[in-house]
């Protein structure tokens, strides 16, 4: 059922939002929904992300007594939910436009009168902020990047340090304005921006003027293909440009002006981006860009970032936490370049400031450590490939190699030792086959209830079997062959495998030698990972002179 189709049994709500209304987790939730057959069925959505209608949840919460009073705001918001659907930036734009004053709008009944209610109580402003933070926590939730995430405005804000009162900060693709109007927050600051979707240009403009900031102004339109600011020359240009867009004009922009480093590719349309922003800075002008990791990396950018380099237009390369951009785990960069102010277009800068907050908490603290941070000289970053990665400029910078190569050195010696003990004194039986006399199938077993299952992997349920004989004789290559499908799936737990029959004490040594074997393997299997972490270490540590061939 689609949530049009849903709208018909009112307002739904996620999980999340139910979690809210009761005052609990959304574990709660998850776990309300497997115990109780009574739960109310999804109502819209998707399977991994179903919708419930609000009256079924609220009624269904007051009769456990899980339930509590829902706000006017969530109501509302949950109206709006209900009547703009996928177009909530259509329907946030509209109530604003309604608080603003503006005449001839008629908005869904059930909205307008829950608006009318809340306006009696709550300044426009404030209800509308409020709007906002929900559709941003409802972004982020889904994992969208329709709107620049809470993390990467921070982060963005952080890194921007206090503008002068008379500055000009340009967003060539806005959104909702939130970016900008975190960047720009004093009041009379000038604030230009552009933006695709009209509904968000529109939405963005409303929510400055109420805001009352009157230096803010926001346009509808493609910032590529159609700049509606070509003279803008501005103090800071900040943007989060839409990633991995690969039709953002090339063709037809291919003799554009803005390309002064270099004519983005097809597939860098991030890089087209930034020689956009940073066609709209004056000298000495700066730009804050939110960047996918990759295009530090990527082949087909190499030119535009050697000369970002060589010019020394490029200042800082962040990276920051993992967690950052909700749309994914991924981390993202945040570049920053100042425009030079001589008429070369060249500075005199000697260095990138690479920083590395991969290893920190995205809610933590945006400060780098001494470790964190490095000064890279230009002549190492043009090389052939021109990676502006931090940490890989980083991690030789940083790392004790002398003290990394004993401690792995002693690790490996260690595990080698241990894994000599763990092999089991094995000695000549009665020779293949002999076993294969009386023998019980796991079907069999399971059926006298001697076996259960914890995951996918059999486990006994009774003194007469031991678990670790049992599984060792289903990892046997005869038990596997009958636990594979004609696809090449394996089961474990399949039907058909037979164990031989054996008393509990004979059962316990089989499993004492079966359990010795698994931990062999996986003592194998770190050994194998140190081993690659040894070589790793010691070869990079030859080759940056930290560690020398004793004489």
């Amino acid at each position: 059922m689609t949530d049009k189709a849903a709208s018909s049994v009112g307002p739904l709500v996620t999980g999340s939002e139910i979690a809210r209304l009761a005052g609990v987790t959304r574990a709660a939730v998850s776990n309300w929904r497997r115990r109780y057959d009574d739960f109310p069925a999804p109502a819209g959505g998707a399977a991994n992300s179903p919708l419930y209608a609000l009256a079924e949840v609220q009624e269904w919460l007051d009769r456990q007594r899980k339930g509590q009073e829902v706000s006017p705001e969530v109501e509302l918001w949950q109206a709006m939910r209900a009547a703009y659907g996928e177009q909530m930036v259509a329907g946030l734009a509209e109530v604003a436009a309604v608080l603003s004053g503006e005449q001839g709008l008629r908005l869904p009944d059930d909205v307008a009168t829950r608006v009318r209610g809340l306006a009696r109580s709550d300044a426009p402003v404030d209800l509308v902020n409020g709007l906002t933070e929900r559709f941003m926590d409802s972004a982020r939730r889904a994992g969208s990047d329709q709107v620049t995430p809470e993390r990467v405005v921070r982060a963005v804000c952080h890194f921007a340090h206090e503008l002068p009162a008379d500055a000009t900060v340009f967003d060539p693709a806005c959104g909702i304005g939130v970016l900008l109007l975190s960047v720009a927050s004093r009041e009379g600051t000038r604030c230009c921006g552009q933006e695709m979707d009209n509904d968000s240009a529109r939405f963005a403009q409303l929510r400055a003027d109420l805001l009352a900031r009157s230096a803010v102004r926001i346009v509808a339109g493609d910032s590529l293909r159609a700049d509606e600011w070509p003279d803008l020359k501005a103090d800071l240009v900040v943007c989060d440009p839409p990633a991995g867009v690969t039709e953002w004009g090339r063709e037809e922009l291919l003799l554009d002006s803005r390309w002064e480093l270099g004519t983005p590719s097809k597939a860098e349309g991030e890089l087209a981006w930034l020689q956009h922003a940073y066609a709209h800075t004056e000298p000495g002008g700066r730009v804050l860009m939110v960047m996918p990791a990759s295009v530090a990396y990527r082949k087909a950018g190499r030119r535009i970032r050697s000369e970002l380099v060589r010019r020394g237009i490029v200042r800082q390369v962040v990276a920051l936490p993992p967690g950052t951009a909700t749309s994914h785990a991924l981390p993202v960069h945040l570049w920053s370049l100042r425009r030079p102010e001589n008429a070369e277009g060249v500075d005199a800068n000697h260095t990138v400031r690479m920083v590395d907050l991969t290893g920190n908490s995205p809610d933590g603290s945006l400060e780098p450590r001494p470790d964190q941070v490095a000064d890279v000289p230009l002549i190492e970053l043009l090389d052939d490939t021109v990676d502006l990665t931090p940490g890989s400029h980083l991690r030789s910078r940083h790392r004790d190699f002398p003290g990394e190569y004993a401690a792995l050195r002693k690790e490996l010696e260690d595990q080698i030792r241990r894994l000599d003990a763990l092999l089991p004194e094995l000695a000549a039986g009665g020779g293949p086959g002999s076993l294969d006399g009386a023998t019980t199938s796991v079907a069999d077993l399971a059926r006298a209830g001697l076996v259960t299952y914890d995951g996918p992997e059999p486990v006994s349920a009774s003194e007469q079997l031991d678990t670790d004989y049992l599984q060792g004789f289903l990892r046997s290559s005869v038990n596997v062959r009958r636990s594979t499908s004609a696809s090449g799936t394996h089961r474990l737990d399949g039907r058909g495998s037979r164990i031989p029959r054996m008393g509990i004490d004979e059962q316990r040594r089989y499993g004492a030698a079966f359990r010795a074997l698994s931990a062999f393997e996986e003592g194998m299997r770190k050994v194998d990972e140190l081993n690659r972490q040894f070589a790793e270490v010691a070869r990079d540590g030859l080759a940056t002179g930290a560690l020398a061939p004793e004489e």
